[in-house]
Order: structure tokens, then C-alpha cells, then sequence
């Protein structure tokens, strides 16, 4: 996972759940946007068959400027799997920062059952079950 602004919480979280799961995890802070990081995003990329980004941003964001990287670099050629959960694009309702990442899947479990095991290939029948795999 690779977090960015306000959810490192959420992604150590996330990546507590997966290790729950029997799931590896590894969390990095890319600190800033511009100029990207590239070195550490190959880093991630060399090292794991999935990558989850996390940002509290709108679609054409940080998510954006990772995945262009990646396949500018041609590092998605190789089978690399990445999600980019975003908030919606649409009007918001405004709440508690909480439920308004919940909503959007950029809260622990979102990322967890929308993002990680989406990307992996992991179907999840129920909270708490047996992990079924989808390959």
C-alpha cells in the first residue's frame, strides 16, 4: 500500500486485517506528490504482484500520477495489479471525515475488501470467513 496525505492510519490498519488474513503487507508513506517518488513506487512494484494507493483525493490525483508512472515505465506489462480508490465523483454529503471515508472505501476495511483482496484476486463470502480465491 501506498498512502499519501491523511491515510497512513487507515493503510496500517488495513494491513494489520490482511496480516489477520495470512496476507503480507507491506505500507509506505510517499511524503508528497510532486515531484513522485519513482524510485520508491519501482521499489513497490519490483517487490509485490499488487498495489493499493490511498489517498483522501478525487479521481485524476495521486492515484492517477502512480499509475501513469507504471505504465509510462511499463511496469504494468508485467501483471502488476493496481487500485486506486478515490473519493466519488459526485456531491457529498457532508459528515464526520469517518463516515465520509467509509462511504468513499478509503477507511481500513474499504481498502481491505475493496482494494487489497479486490487486487489480489481474493473474494471474501462473508466478514470474518474463510478466504476463497479467485485465480
Amino acid at each position: 500500500m501506498l498512502s499519501f496525505g491523511t491515510r497512513p492510519a487507515d493503510c496500517l490498519a488495513a494491513a494489520d486485517r490482511l496480516a489477520a488474513m495470512g496476507l503480507s503487507t507491506t505500507v509506505a508513506d510517499a511524503r508528497f506528490s510532486k515531484p513522485l517518488d519513482t524510485l520508491l513506487i519501482d521499489q513497490l512494484a519490483r517487490h509485490h504482484d499488487a498495489l493499493v494507493t490511498a489517498k483522501d483525493g478525487s479521481i485524476g490525483r495521486f492515484g492517477s500520477l502512480v499509475l501513469h508512472h507504471l505504465a509510462r515505465s511499463a511496469q504494468l506489462d508485467r501483471g502488476l495489479t493496481i487500485r486506486t480508490p478515490t473519493l466519488p465523483d459526485v456531491f457529498i454529503d457532508h459528515d464526520k471525515p469517518e463516515r465520509m471515508y467509509e462511504s468513499a472505501g478509503l477507511d481500513a476495511a474499504g481498502i481491505v475488501v475493496r482494494a487489497a483482496t479486490e487486487a489480489l484476486g481474493i473474494t471474501l463470502s462473508e466478514p470474518g470467513s474463510v478466504l476463497q480465491l479467485r485465480y
